[in-house]
């Protein structure tokens, strides 16, 4: 169906309901069980950036027991064992086990209650159909439903830090036969338990992602408002379109493979349990014939197109920030959008680079040591083309954009850094590192971070008619950028020295980190200015929750379009009313028609018609004559 068709068939009749409509819902309708796009996004943006805080507070708590191992926390220390059980800080004194609690949710909140639910759900949800010139999504119950889904899974998720025993502790990515006993034995549950609350937590989240996926995929190929070809669409919906279907194809693998250690947990299957196991001294009496390593490739299938699933929202959000307050068109717009569709290909068969340590044939090492060195060619093409876009621009320097401008370099670094760990000699040594949680981090943190900031900060103002303070939006930006590097940065430093990852004392007791100092420090010594870092960043997010919050009743007020954009969602009105706009968007042009020649103004915006002397202005210039 092409874009013609799709405004025939579903832009008029949400007119002729818009004319009819006889009464007003009420406030539980309207804002908790809402099946409005734009109400769902913002459910999401909430929940999303409430789990962040969480997870992030997780990882301040795991970062004085790394900087003071086995010394009681200060002034909160000895209020936690009321929160978290008596046996998590015993006298304020973090135990192990509750360190691996700790290690484990905050990969689990971060990526999947946070960064995906924001970058992914909320910005997709409200921006899109937007963007695409839709009156709400193709199902609003799927949608709503979804958000549902999500909101379950971030409960249990929740519920299990209070079960006895506490959280799941087999780490984010619960690999058997350690998760498949975790949590087991005299005093635990069957089902309330951590590891198996996690387990069924994330088929909840799973289910989540796959009717968002569906229904974004519709949507984009559906809804799309007259004239608006597969080229003119905005880059930020190209890369929501390659991150839905990365979902909808990796993560059903993902949700058999829960379900199978659900039921070796619960059932006394074996299906990730090998013959001859011995736990705690006894013999296992399991059937055997499982394989530990084949959960490791169901989990990293999803969980490599994942890390593209939290990176290629914030490039889309970055190419609209950046080809906005740069007042020019993105240089290579085409070559942006094959890019993304080749990353969302080469995703699907890079997985087992996260599995070197396993050991494998030289020819499979072989195969995906070239497509992870593969996989990189079109990031860098799309982070070259994103420089380029700043060449020769009249940059405004607003806080989107300061956010912007410096997400580049970050993922430039955890880019590179990821380099030699494409090659399984290499990644022999650093696999289990801290090199690895520096690499990591700077793709997702100063990364896909900042671009989520940028894009909470760009269009606040079209979700509620007002701006963010931008003062206190730099006062947020530069202690959060010093910081981010003084925690990520030295971790490469440690990982090169050999400091293990997971050690639970920060690596005291090891002679290497000890005897060796890196710019003056020794790797255990770097964890104190690496963890007052963490906190002073922690503090520096302040100013932005007040800002957020503040500026919704009390912002300043603007007109539809403040920054000057081209693309649809600056047409309707801010905020948006139910259905999003009072004219029916026809596209006519490109989405960054910036600094056009001949034009009174520096921006035309995509539903403005070309006019004949325009078409004049862009005819291509004569052939050169050869005398």
């Amino acid at each position: 169906m092409d874009a013609s068709t799709s405004v025939e068939t579903h832009h008029e009749p949400h007119g002729h309901d818009a004319a009819h409509e006889h009464h007003e819902l009420g406030w539980w309708r309207k804002y908790i069980f809402s099946t409005d796009h734009k109400v769902i996004g913002i459910q999401y943006g909430l929940c999303g950036m409430v789990f962040l805080f969480f997870g992030f507070c997780l990882m301040m708590m795991m970062r004085w027991q790394l900087a003071y191992p086995g010394q009681a926390m200060p002034v909160i220390g000895k209020w936690l064992p009321y929160i978290f059980g008596a046996d998590s800080m015993p006298d304020g004194k973090m135990t192990p086990d509750f360190y691996n609690s700790l290690g484990a949710m905050h990969g689990t909140i971060m990526i999947f209650l946070g960064v995906v639910p924001l970058a992914f759900a909320a910005f997709g949800n409200f921006v899109v159909p937007l963007q695409i010139g839709a009156p709400d999504m193709t199902f609003p119950k799927v949608n709503a439903a979804s958000f549902w889904a999500f909101a379950v899974g971030g409960v249990i998720m929740l519920i299990s830090f209070f079960v006895p025993g506490g959280a799941a502790k087999g780490g984010w990515t619960s690999y058997t036969p350690l998760a498949a006993f975790d949590d087991t034995g005299p005093g635990r549950d069957l089902v309330f338990n951590g590891q198996t609350l996690w387990l069924i937590g994330f088929i909840f989240l799973i289910t989540s992602s796959l009717l968002g996926a569906v229904n974004f995929i519709t949507t984009i190929i559906q809804l799309r408002a007259k004239g608006l070809t597969w080229m003119r669409l905005p880059f930020f919906v190209w890369a929501q379109f390659v991150t839905a279907f990365l979902l909808l194809l990796a993560f059903p693998p993902l949700e058999a493979a829960i379900i199978m250690q659900l039921m070796d947990r619960l059932a006394h299957t074996s299906f990730f349990l090998p013959a001859g196991l011995v736990v705690n001294g006894t013999p296992v009496s399991i059937s055997g014939g499982g394989s530990p390593i084949l959960w490791q490739h169901l989990f990293w299938f999803l969980g490599h197109p994942e890390v593209y699933v939290l990176i290629l929202p914030a490039f889309g959000i970055v190419a609209e920030i950046l080809a906005n307050n740069s007042r020019k068109p993105l240089w290579g717009y085409k070559s942006l959008v094959f890019s993304v569709l080749v990353i969302g290909f080469l995703s699907f068969i890079v997985w087992a680079h996260h599995m070197w340590l396993t050991g494998m044939g030289s020819a499979v090492s072989a195969f995906f040591q070239t497509t992870t060195l593969l996989i990189s060619i079109p990031s860098v093409i799309i982070l070259s083309a994103f420089f380029i876009s700043l060449w020769g621009g009249s940059i405004r320097f607003n806080v989107p954009m300061l956010f912007t401008v410096a997400f580049l370099p970050m993922f430039g670094i955890g880019g590179l850094t990821g380099i030699p760990l494409a090659f399984n000699s290499a990644d022999l040594y650093l696999h289990d590192t801290y090199y690895i949680i520096a690499h990591f981090h700077y793709i997702v943190a100063p990364g896909t971070i900042f671009g989520l900031f940028a894009g909470i900060y760009y269009w606040f103002p079209k979700a509620t008619g007002r701006k963010m303070n931008d003062f206190w939006g730099k006062v947020h930006f530069w202690p959060t950028l010093i910081c981010m590097n003084v925690i990520f940065l030295p971790m490469f430093l440690q990982g090169m020295a050999g400091m293990h990852r997971r050690w639970y004392d920060g690596g005291q007791g090891w002679a290497v980190s000890n005897e060796h100092t890196i710019w003056g420090l020794t790797g255990f010594q770097w964890n104190h200015p690496i963890s007052w870092a963490a906190w002073i960043m922690g503090l520096a997010q302040i100013p932005f929750i007040i800002n957020f919050f503040w500026s919704i009743k009390h912002g300043e007020k603007v007109n539809d379009n403040p920054w000057e954009a081209t693309t649809l969602e600056w047409t309707a009105p801010s905020p948006p009313p139910h259905g999003n706009f009072i004219h029916t968007p026809v596209a006519y042009r490109g989405p960054y028609e910036y600094s056009l020649p001949g034009s009174e103004r520096d921006y035309t915006m995509q539903n403005e018609p070309v006019e004949p002397a325009e078409r004049t202005r862009r005819k291509p210039p004569a052939e050169p004559v050869l005398v």
